[in-house]
């Protein structure tokens, strides 16, 4: 199985809603043309950020299509398909391939947290009956489950594994992959702050919440950081970081929906079991965005 090298600025996708509830599909093209605009290296609808457990299944497989319509092959397009289940898992990364997914996102099993044998066979059977080069996504804040850098990378000697987001928040993991991965084998930072850190020390770049707000802005630090124009990158980092913070005050998407319903291009509407940003979590978000200077 070949794959594109995923390298760069991947957006994690909000979903927009109306006030109604529903989707707002002309909202979401406008969201994703505007990250292409801004040069972003690639499109990951329907994880996290993009409130994947609230939506049907018809919802998002048409996330999906759009993003890949949109993309018209000039970036990746790379959808969350992981469940806590290896045979929803497979369905649901089958499902991504035939609606022209380059790759899959596909979280480590949440819940019912697999031991190290069971993970590693839940990674080799996706990866053998999906269809997809496939993205193991480590994120132990949402999973309760830390998957091992010695695990992953065990894990990734099947090529099919084509990448890591690892987002423990431990920089040492971080480093302990980098060093010890197999060519062709991308460790993506999955923390917006520790991003410019991992692709100083040999990354490959990031799947980002900050970029739905600040796409141009994230994607010059990170090119910054590729061509050593570490002073470069360093100013556009500080100049984020507030934002960044202010962007986790809360749960993952809520202060993003915050955010981008303050510079117009959404509302601010989540589906339950999530709820609006609160008012500090606003004046914070407030601050970032001035600070980043995305409110002139």
């Amino acid at each position: 199985m070949t794959h594109r090298r995923l390298r760069g600025v991947l957006t994690a996708l909000v979903t927009p809603f109306r006030d109604d509830g529903a989707i707002d599909w002309d909202a979401w093209d406008r969201l994703v043309a505007r990250q292409l605009e801004a040069g972003v290296h690639g499109l990951v609808p329907c994880g996290t950020t993009g409130e994947t457990p609230a939506l049907t299944l018809d919802e998002w497989a048409g996330l999906i299509e759009r993003a890949v319509r949109a993309a018209g092959g000039r970036v990746p397009v790379v959808p969350g398909t992981g469940t806590n289940s290896t045979q929803k898992t497979i369905e649901r990364t089958r499902r991504a391939r035939d609606l022209g997914a380059d790759a899959a996102l596909v979280v480590t099993p949440y819940y019912n947290k697999p031991n190290p044998a069971g993970l590693a066979a839940h990674y080799a059977r996706v990866a053998e009956e999906g269809g997809l080069p496939v993205v193991l996504y480590n994120v132990p804040s949402r999973t309760g489950l830390n998957a091992a850098p010695e695990l992953v990378l065990e894990i990734a000697r099947d090529e099919r594994i084509c990448a890591v987001k690892e987002a423990s928040g431990n920089l040492g993991q971080a480093m302990t992959l980098i060093a010890g991965r197999r060519d062709g084998f991308s460790v993506l930072s999955g923390e917006d702050d520790m991003t410019l850190a991992m692709t100083l020390l040999g990354g490959d770049g990031v799947i980002s919440v900050l970029s739905n707000v600040d796409p141009g802005g994230f994607v010059r630090m990170v090119e910054h950081a590729f061509a050593g124009r570490v002073e470069q990158a360093r100013e556009e980092h500080y100049r984020l970081l507030e934002l960044i913070r202010a962007l986790f005050a809360e749960t993952n998407p809520v202060p993003a929906k915050a955010a981008l319903a303050r510079l117009g291009l959404c509302t601010d509407r989540v589906r339950e079991p999530l709820a609006p940003a609160g008012e500090a979590t606003r004046a914070r978000l407030e601050s970032g965005l001035e600070r980043a200077g995305l409110l002139a």
